[in-house]
């Protein structure tokens, strides 16, 4: 096979690509900033494992060997990688392209939504590799089941010409998908407005083979026409009998019982999601109820660091409005009672400007007077950004509203916080996406109790 070199190759999206191109034999090389910043960590080692060679963003790991360019809409035309291509003639390629191509080349599971992809895309591999289907999978978060075996986590190549990929809709790329199995789970506002995003939904099911949709979701219900369902109240695959807990839910299909090792509502219905895309694909109900009960979950999907002092810490992804209104029920459910402290850190100043009154309206409806947030500074990766909006923008009318909530200068000064405000009982929350660090944030936070 080729050698490609992955441009921005610590994303999540990216760093999949790459592994999976050497898991296949190929020479994969990658850069990132982050290497120039000296915040590789073990990203690095976990790339450099699955066999990715990695250089610093500054042409050098490109060479005249190199036969592909693969890029990302993030990636800035004056980046040192994409002039070093453009000297030695070799074509660059978009990340979504070089996606679809190994979709047409599989029997591909393309999971799309706005939220819960990552979490349906886990869980349908686990189904159909317990069904000893050995498929692939490229997702967007890191599965403890393929951490535990030392690689990244977010790619993995099987032996049949079975795929779960984790379709983005983020930059409008979707409909270059044309997968046998399509999945479509939900629609709100991420990213782009809801109408740009119909559209570019409208166009992907028009590209897969068979579609899966959630019954449940009301605005999905243009395009069940000759689609397969699923849902608790309707669909063709019914969810009933449905428990919630607080560190678990349960519910049945057909008779076969499903006990999922994760709290809220939501990861129930991403659970009956995967079930009926695997059972697409020809996994019993019986191999789906063996791999969600042992599922082990996703890197930052409710993912808990730890407890001291009856305090729980959870590290999670959650970084849109939806997605912070799912966790924050989930962990309500879970401090039965006791407190949330929350830490939200914005994964961009883009995103925070475009979903600005939808983040208040969030945290403002999850979280009471009783309770703590603390927004820390927007994330910034690097590159051009107007820098016209801060934390405080989102604080501020929460504060007029009598909550709690702060905008401290630094992640660290929220650290010296969060220790003080939590008591035996509360759920401490660590929320926001891009930013690899913030896991090693929630193990501070951990650390922090223990003090």
């Amino acid at each position: 096979m080729s050698k490609v070199h992955f441009v921005g190759a610590f994303g999540a999206g990216m760093s999949a690509l790459a592994q999976f191109h050497a898991m296949g034999g190929g020479s994969a090389t990658g850069s990132d900033r982050f290497m120039d910043q000296g915040r590789a960590g073990d990203i690095r080692t976990r790339l450099e494992r699955a066999g990715v060679s990695l250089f610093a963003q500054d042409g050098g790991g490109i060479d005249a060997k190199t036969e592909t360019v693969v890029v990302s809409t993030a990636i800035e035309d004056d980046n040192p990688d994409l002039a070093a291509a453009r000297r030695l003639s070799i074509p660059v390629v978009h990340r979504a392209d070089w996606l679809a191509r190994l979709v047409r080349e599989h029997r591909t599971i393309a999971v799309a939504g706005t939220s819960g992809k990552s979490t349906v895309s886990a869980m349908t591999y686990s189904i159909l590799t317990e069904a000893g289907m050995s498929p692939s999978v490229i997702t967007g978060a890191g599965l403890h089941a393929l951490e535990e075996q030392g690689l990244l986590g977010n790619a993995k190549r099987g032996e049949s010409r079975w795929l779960i990929i984790e379709a983005d809709e983020s930059d409008g790329t979707l409909p270059k998908y044309e997968p046998e199995i399509g999945v479509l789970l939900n629609l709100g506002k991420d990213h782009k407005e809801l109408d740009e995003l119909e559209a570019i939904f409208e166009s992907f099911r028009g590209r897969c083979a068979r579609f899966i949709l959630d019954a449940d979701e009301a605005n999905l219900s243009r395009w069940s026409s000759g689609a397969v369902s699923y849902g608790f109240s309707a669909g063709a695959l019914r969810g009933e009998n449905l428990e919630v807990g607080s560190a678990h839910s349960r519910f049945s299909v057909e008779g076969v019982v499903f006990e999922i090792p994760l709290p809220g509502r939501y990861n129930a219905v991403n659970a009956l999601a995967a079930v009926c895309s695997a059972r697409e694909a020809g996994a019993p109900l019986d191999a789906a109820a063996r791999a969600l009960a042992a599922y082990r979950g996703i890197a930052r999907r409710y993912d808990e660091i730890g407890g001291a002092r009856g305090v729980r810490v959870i590290d999670d992804y959650a970084h849109n409005p939806d997605k912070i209104r799912a966790v924050l029920a989930a962990a309500r459910r879970q401090a039965n009672g006791g407190g949330l402290r929350v830490v939200f850190q914005p994964h961009g100043f883009g995103p925070t400007r475009f979903l600005k009154h939808e983040l208040i309206e969030a945290f403002a409806s999850g979280l009471g007077k009783a309770d703590t947030l603390w927004i820390v500074p927007i994330f910034y990766a690097g590159g051009t950004a107007a820098k016209d909006i801060d934390s405080a923008m989102l604080t501020n009318p929460l504060r007029t509203r009598g909550m709690d909530a702060r905008a401290p200068a630094t992640r660290e000064a929220a650290l010296e916080e969060i220790a003080d405000a939590s008591q035996d009982g509360d759920v401490i929350l660590v929320l926001g996406a891009r930013d690899p660090s913030l896991t090693d944030f929630s193990k501070a936070v951990l650390a922090s109790l223990n003090k």
